[in-house]
């Protein structure tokens, strides 16, 4: 991976990866809705890129 290069990664991952304090950001304008299923959105908002 470059700098500014984006990559998909299954909800599921994403919060094991939050679990262990490793959580990559995310571009919360392209995150499935379905995501809120398996994760909160105040976990999503915290590591937004597009937020800030």
């Amino acid at each position: 991976m470059q700098p500014g290069q984006h990559w998909c990664l299954c909800a599921a991952r994403w919060r094991e990866a939050l679990e262990a304090g490793q959580a990559p950001q995310v571009v919360l304008a392209a995150t499935n809705e379905a995501t809120l299923d398996i994760v909160s959105l105040e976990d999503l908002k915290r590591h937004a890129v597009d937020l800030h």
